[in-house]
């Protein structure tokens, strides 16, 4: 499986959310059934890019960042006010980039990626 590709802004100050659902393949133009999440964890970094040590943003399930919905197959990512307000945007729109990794035992899925625009906050 490929990664799904998705741009996300993150606007600074404010609280992100992210919602989806993982399915199986779509077949004839109709949507697949959710995959189980039962036993998943799961974790999203944000990094100017690729190659950068550090990361401007950190959520994981465990940290309760990121909601997984079970059977549902429901993925739910949030990054508190507090969060975002704490990324040094440097009073200018920052460009970096993210993905979505979903853990069931050893194996790793990279379920989305892309690249992110972080906007600066004008009312502290």
């Amino acid at each position: 499986m490929t990664a799904g590709s998705h741009d996300i802004t993150i606007e600074q100050g404010a609280t992100f959310r992210l919602s989806l659902i993982w399915r199986e393949p779509t077949v004839n133009e109709v949507a697949g059934d959710p995959i189980d999440l039962t036993g998943y964890t799961a974790r999203m970094q944000v990094r100017r890019k690729h190659t950068s040590d550090t990361t401007i943003l950190s959520l994981t399930s465990a940290g309760g960042d990121i909601t997984l919905g079970g059977a549902a197959g429901t993925i739910v990512v949030v990054a508190t006010a507090a969060a975002t307000a704490a990324i040094d945007t440097d009073n200018k729109t920052l460009s970096a980039v993210y993905d979505l990794e979903l853990i069931n035992g050893s194996t790793v899925t990279r379920l989305l990626e892309g690249s992110v625009t972080i906007t600066p906050e004008v009312t502290r």
